[in-house]
């Protein structure tokens, strides 16, 4: 599967994006999907995932501001991003995962087969 992330840009602070990620193929329903985050300088880190029946995790950071959601119609997952701070000034990425190597969200980037390009998320202060 291929993973086309869009909808990052620059933001005030408090204000909100909504990231989506494309996913190619007919088996889109079959993926857990996650979003990542890469800061400057820092590690690649967790945000938010969902698997095949809607199940959704997120990191302590973003519970209540952020929501993931897909479409399996549109071959798509979304990160819908409010009251944004600065701290979320990351690239953020998409990633996918057959759910024949397992059921739940996942939280480790190492399992996921299918990354997308990223894209940045600039919030200004």
């Amino acid at each position: 599967v291929q993973l086309q992330a869009s909808g990052g840009g620059l933001v005030q602070a408090g204000g909100s994006l909504r990231l989506s990620c494309a996913a190619s193929g007919r088996t889109f329903s079959s993926y857990n999907m996650g979003w990542f985050r890469q800061a400057p300088g820092k590690e690649r880190e967790f945000v938010a995932a969902i698997n095949w029946s809607d199940a959704t995790d997120y990191v302590d950071s973003v519970k209540g501001r952020f929501t993931i959601s897909r479409d399996n119609a549109k071959n798509t997952v979304y990160l819908q991003m409010n009251s944004l701070k600065p701290e979320d000034t990351a690239v953020y990425y998409c990633a996918a995962r057959p759910i024949g190597r397992g059921y739940s969200p996942d939280r480790r980037y190492w399992v996921y087969d299918y990354w997308g390009q990223g894209t940045l998320v600039t919030v200004s202060s």
